[in-house]
This record gives structure tokens, sequence and C-alpha cells, in this order.
């Protein structure tokens, strides 16, 4: 490797401009003009003394009075944003454009950084309305939503008649999947409201499942139903009523199928009041515990949207047309103000620690209040829970007491549901009596309450309301009122008798929804005010950058010989190994080829070189570069 001849031109090196030498080149200017000066004076000795040229009196700049050189005043030139500004730099387009750019992303960054503006694109994207993400997961939720059934099969039929205790073995689960979507979907009422039918197809899935055609001896709950309202009719009816069952061999205890009891089997009571009970109050034609929950529900349910307030967000707003639950008298019994199980009002918005459900077989709605926050698959999650006073006991609970009826004496954990099922005596409870009074567990053997198999409890997501995971789980239950005139059913005293419990609910999103959830909750929240940062930093270094690169620009267009410098320290630095090796012979054998402060800008401007060579001085000799090369 060769070193290449590099010269440097006298001028305003970098050094230079560190020690304010920047004027040294107009102090030699005046120097060699007042030479010039003087010469002619020389040349011109026969003019009048008036007509010379007039000496300045003054000393030249660069040296004092005593004849010593003095420093030479610089100028400032001030900041280089106002130096650019003051000289009218004109800044190529390319330049323009990433200043341009770098501002628009600045104060874009800033803006992004300062307003929450993606809550307010989830709370857009959250409210119910056509072709909207959240609507399209309402109107079809795709998620796999199962129905649990259990059924309390009676081992001592006999012995119970007789005054025993009744033994029940919890035969289970049947598991039902159900396909679920809303039909008829119709808004309203400046979007306010949304209008639907819900269509239930439930599928037995044998794989979760015992056989479905396992006997069952269950209650007779229609003949059962008519007996406890017999003592009601007086004696006369009474008697009427025990010869026709009597003659019809109708018993307290039936064998059936868990498939029978859940959809459906043929019952001659059931069939009679269907033909002759009033519209309103007329049953099935067949007896089935589940039956009315399989196809499209007759019932329009209008829920709101969101768009109004997001308070209610995905509650009911009115059943057929009415805003209230006509079974009951007064409220809260009648409100129905509950969601439907897709939405529930975000809490990080309402901070409600407190939310409603509402189902059709609950015959009401009823609380969830908020337990504790918790995670599930990485999103967080409140955890809200069925409060243990929520069924009967209205002396702790006063919210209770409309449902009481002067035939029911209210008990902790036990509701009244008997408007809802055309009449029959028929109560809700949380299974195997969780968190019910002691008395209905002790009256009966073979349950034992479980906290984690039996509570109502649902995992909703903070932000969105959607709810991550829930079940709701309820026992049905026939209070019997012993009918001692009806001969059939003499032997069955008063009790509160366990036919089955269900739940139903969901435990996994799909990957699909929770994949936007987890963007929505977890990335975003994140990802937003990285970007935004990201965005103010960048925007702020592109602006500096290019104000800074039109600023060197400017002073290498002023002044050549800059640039040069700064081309030749890059060539030396590229040429620095072989100067590091070969340095020992150089300074050896070619001595007297180095003549770089004597013979500098430095020494000419303090008068020690030739003032009036301005050539190229070599740093080093080519001949050396060339036989080193060789």
């Amino acid at each position: 490797m060769g070193l290449e001849k590099h010269y440097l031109r006298y001028g305003r090196t970098a050094r230079a401009h560190l020690l304010d030498w920047a004027t040294c080149g107009r102090g030699r200017r005046q120097q060699q003009q007042q030479q010039q000066q003087s010469q002619q004076q020389q040349q011109l000795p026969h003019l009048p003394l008036q007509q010379q040229p007039q000496q300045h009196s003054q000393p030249s700049q660069g040296s004092n009075a005593t004849g010593r050189r003095s420093r030479p005043h610089v100028t400032h030139r001030g900041t280089p944003l106002s130096m650019l500004i003051s000289h009218g730099v004109r800044i190529s387009n390319n330049r323009l454009a990433v200043i341009i750019l770098g501002i628009v992303t600045l104060i874009l960054g800033i803006v992004l950084s300062s307003i929450p503006w993606l809550d307010y694109f989830i709370l857009k994207n959250l409210r119910l309305w056509n072709d909207t993400l959240s609507y399209h997961y309402w109107q079809r939720p795709g998620v796999i939503r199962l129905t649990k059934l259990y059924i309390y099969n009676v081992t001592n039929p006999d012995g119970f008649l007789q005054g025993e205790k009744p033994k029940l073995q919890e035969v289970g689960p049947f598991v039902y999947r159900e396909d679920m979507q809303k039909v008829n979907v119709k808004f309203h009422e400046n979007n306010y409201t949304v209008s639907y039918q819900h269509k239930k197809i439930l599928q037995f899935v044998p794989e979760l499942s015992i056989d479905k055609d396992t006997p069952i001896v269950t209650p007779n709950i229609p003949l059962l139903t008519l007996t406890s309202l017999s003592p009601k009719l007086g004696y006369l009816l009474s008697k009427t009523i025990s010869v026709v069952i009597t003659a019809a061999k109708f018993k307290p205890f039936i064998n059936v199928t868990a498939e029978q009891l859940a959809f459906g089997y043929d019952d001659a009571l059931v069939s009679l009041a269907h033909r002759f009970y009033p519209k309103h109050m007329r049953p099935m034609e067949r007896m089935g515990l589940l039956l009315a929950r399989n196809g499209t529900l007759s019932e329009v349910s209008s829920i709101k949207t969101g768009m109004q307030s997001m308070d209610q967000f995905g509650y009911i707003d009115s059943l057929n047309g009415m805003n209230h639950l006509p079974h009951w008298d007064e409220e809260p019994c009648t409100s129905i103000a509950g969601s439907e199980g897709s939405f529930f009002p975000p809490r990080d918005l309402t901070k409600s620690e407190l939310v409603h459900i509402y189902d059709k077989d609950l015959c009401r709605i009823i609380p969830l209040k908020y337990v504790e926050s918790l995670e599930k698959d990485g999103i967080a999650a409140d955890l809200f829970r069925l409060p243990n006073n929520s069924y009967g006991d209205s002396a702790n609970n006063p919210e209770n007491k409309c449902f009481d009826t002067t035939e029911y004496e209210p008990i902790q954990g036990l509701q009244n549901i008997s408007p809802c099922q055309y009449g029959a005596p028929v109560y809700i409870s949380n299974p195997h009596f969780f968190e019910s009074h002691p008395d209905l567990l002790d009256s009966v053997e073979g349950l034992t309450p479980d906290r984690k198999k039996h509570e109502t409890y649902f995992k909703i997501q903070p932000k969105l309301g959607v709810p991550l995971e829930g079940k709701v789980r309820i026992q049905l239950n026939l209070k019997v009122t012993r009918a001692k005139d009806v001969y059939p059913v003499r032997d069955f005293r008063d009790f509160v008798f366990p036919v089955m419990w269900l739940e139903e609910g969901i435990s996994e999103l799909t990957p699909a929804i929770k994949r936007w959830i987890y963007l929505g909750t977890v990335i975003a929240p994140h990802a937003v005010p990285i970007g935004s940062y990201l965005m103010i930093i960048g925007g702020a270094f592109a602006i500096i950058y290019s104000f800074v690169r039109a600023y060197q620009n400017f002073v290498f267009a002023r002044d050549p010989t800059l640039e040069i410098l700064e081309m030749g320290r890059r060539s030396l630095r590229r040429g620095s190994s072989f100067i590091a090796h070969q340095q020992h012979r150089l300074l050896v054998h070619h001595r007297d080829s180095y003549s770089l402060l004597r013979h500098g800008p430095i020494s000419t401007c303090l008068g020690e070189g030739n003032r009036g060579d301005e050539d190229a001085q070599p740093i080093i000799d080519t001949s050396i570069a060339i036989s080193q090369e060789s």
C-alpha cells in the first residue's frame, strides 16, 4: 500500500477556527497593500505632497503601536440557525421534505401521547352497530357454549313415602352444545337499542356425557303440582282429583330417561293443561324441563347498544315490548335491567362493583358482585360472584321481599319462580344447596356443596365488558305441599325436593376473539405510548439532523478548504496503519521531507514563514511513497 500525495492549501484550518485565527489572511492582505503603496510613493517622488496618496496614520490591523503583532479580532457568527436565516440559505427539496416530515411526526407523537385516543377507538368499536367487530361477536358468538345437566336419582322412593330422608344420587353430566345466534335483528330509536330473538340449537355431546338413556327415578312433577294446589280447591274437588288420579294409576315417582326429562315425554296431565288452561298460562304439549330452550324463542328482547351511554351497555331494555317483568308486583323484582350474557358495562368506565344478569329460566335478574381482579390467559379480568343472600332470605336482603308470596315462607338460598313455570311450585337455589339454609341440606342425603363446582361466577374483562369465562349454575327444586285428601300422594309430606341442576356458560373464547382482546387490552396499551415516544424522538432527530447538515454545507460552501481538510483527514486515517508500521524508516531516511509547522498557515500568520508563498506544501514526499509501495 502506498501513500497518495496530499496537499494542504494555506487558509483557515480547523485549528485556526478553534483558536480564533480566522482573520489571519485579511491581515496579510492589508500588509501587502501597504507595501504596494510604499513602492508607488517611491516611484512618484516628483508629485506634490498634496497629490501623493495619503498614508493611514492608524496602525494596521493585526499590529499594535509598538510594532508587535496582536491577535486579530474575530467576529462572532451567531447560532447556526440564525446564520442560515440571515444569509437566506436555500434548502434542497429533499432536505425540506425531511424537515416537514420530522415536524409532522413530532406533532403527531405529542398529540397521540397527550390524548387517550386508544380508549376512544376501542369505545367506538365496542358499541353495537352493523358490521362492527362487537356486533359480529354478539350476533353469533361462535364460542363453545355448553349446557351440563345433572339429575338427582331417588334411590329410596318407597322409603321416602314411609318417612325416610330421600337418598339422592347425582347422575350426569349430560352435556349439550348450544349453537346460539340472534335472529330478526333490528336497530331502532336512534340506534340506542336493538331488538332480536334468540335461536338456540342444543346438540348432545356424547364424548363429554354419560348415556342419555340412563333410567332415572324422579318425582312426578305434573302430578305433585296438581296435588299441591288441591288443598286450596276444597274437599269436594280434592276427592274428585283423588278418584281420577287413582283410576289413571298415577304415582308420585316415575321412571324416565335423562333425555325424556330434559326434552320432553308425554304426560296426560300436561296435555289436559295445554288444552284447557288460559293462553297466558298454557304449558307445552309435553313435559320437559329444557323443552322451551330449544329452537327459536318466541320472546323478543331489546338491549341497549351503548350509543347513548355505557352505564347499561348490553342490558335489556324491553321484553316483548314491556320494560318490566309482569310476574311480580313491585320493584326491584320487576326490573329487567340485566345482561343477557354477551356484554356487560365496562367496569373501567362505570366503577361499579355490581352487575346484573337476566335468564328467562330464573324469572328475575340476579346480581353479581365484584370480588377481585385476576388474569385469564394473560388477559386482565374481574371476578364477579353471586352474593350468598341473592336467593330468598328477605330478612337479610330486603330486595328479595317482593318475591315472597303468601304461601311461601322465605328461606335463605331458596327462590320462588312459580309465576314463570305455569304455576308449578318450582323454586331455584344453588346446586347442592350451596350457601343455603342448613335445614335444606340436612333434609336430604347425598348432597355435598362445593364452591368450585356449584357457585355462579363471571370473569369479565374490565375495559371491554366481555366475559372471558362464566358459569350460571342453578338447581330446580319442587316444593311439595301435602294433600292428605288425594289418596295416591297422601304419604308425600311437605318437602322441598331437589330434582336436577344445570350449568350453562363458557370456559374459553375462540382463538380469534381472544387475539383481538389481547391486542386491544394488553399489547396496544404498551405499544401505543412507546410508538408515540419514538415518533417524538424520531421527529426531533430528523429536524435537528437536517439543520445540522444544512449548516455544515453552508460552512463548507463559504470556505472550501474546510472540506479539503476533512477529506485529507479521512485519507490520512485510511493510511494510518501504514504510517504506524513505516514511521521509523521515514524518520531515519527522509527527515527533510517534513515541513508541516514551519511552512503551515499558523507560522505564516505569526510572520515566521514566507508570507508571499501560497503554494501547496507537501506533507510526505512523493518519492518515499513510491519507493515504499514498490
